[in-house]
């Protein structure tokens, strides 16, 4: 059994969703949640369920928390984390720590480009479509390795709220079905 840590930082819907795929998996668990925000939402979502909560800060605490993910998880999961991924932390989980991000990437990605900030950009550039990438992470924002792409049809200047929620129901439905897929060919490569 695979042991997966969830970086978030805001409200845990998505840390939620992979909890509940892997559950009753065979094949990985979440074990950790692990969090710069005291006060995000995730903490409450995950109070009683059998996980470690780890809250952290990221400026004093990362080399700690860096040594308990490598003795807790098997790889390490960004379901809204907003925080720069430490080049010490992309070494020791290489080709294990995925992310995901609300719009088509490379399009719309980079530094400060999250959340809201994403879907108000799609709408001002008229994009036709958006969708969501799932992909590896390294040392820059939103420049690993695609592992997958969903995209949704969207009107030219639809409001970004209208696009958020065409795109949450995408991170949803998709995220953790390729968390499992891209697990199972991780086991297969080795």
């Amino acid at each position: 059994m695979l042991r997966i840590a969830v970086l978030a930082s805001g409200s845990g819907s998505n840390a939620e969703e992979i909890y509940h795929y892997f559950e009753s998996h065979d094949l990985a668990r979440v074990e950790m949640i692990v969090t710069n925000n005291t006060k995000a939402g995730v903490i409450d979502r995950f109070s009683g369920k059998k996980v470690s909560i780890r809250t952290f800060d990221p400026a004093t605490e990362s080399d700690a928390v860096l040594g308990e993910l490598t003795q807790g998880a098997d790889m390490v999961i960004l379901a809204g984390y907003l925080k720069m991924i430490p080049k010490s932390w992309t070494r020791a989980f290489n080709g294990r720590m995925l992310n995901i991000h609300p719009a088509l990437l490379p399009k719309f990605g980079g530094k400060g480009m999250y959340g809201k900030r994403v879907h108000k950009a799609v709408s001002e550039a008229g994009e036709t479509e958006s969708g969501i990438t799932i992909h590896l992470v390294n040392e820059h924002y939103d420049e690993g390795a695609i592992v997958a792409q969903f995209a949704v049809d969207i009107e030219p200047g639809e409001r970004p709220e209208l696009i958020e929620e065409k795109v949450r129901a995408l991170e949803l439905e998709y995220y953790a079905p390729t968390i499992e897929r891209w697990i199972e060919n991780l086991i297969l490569s080795q």
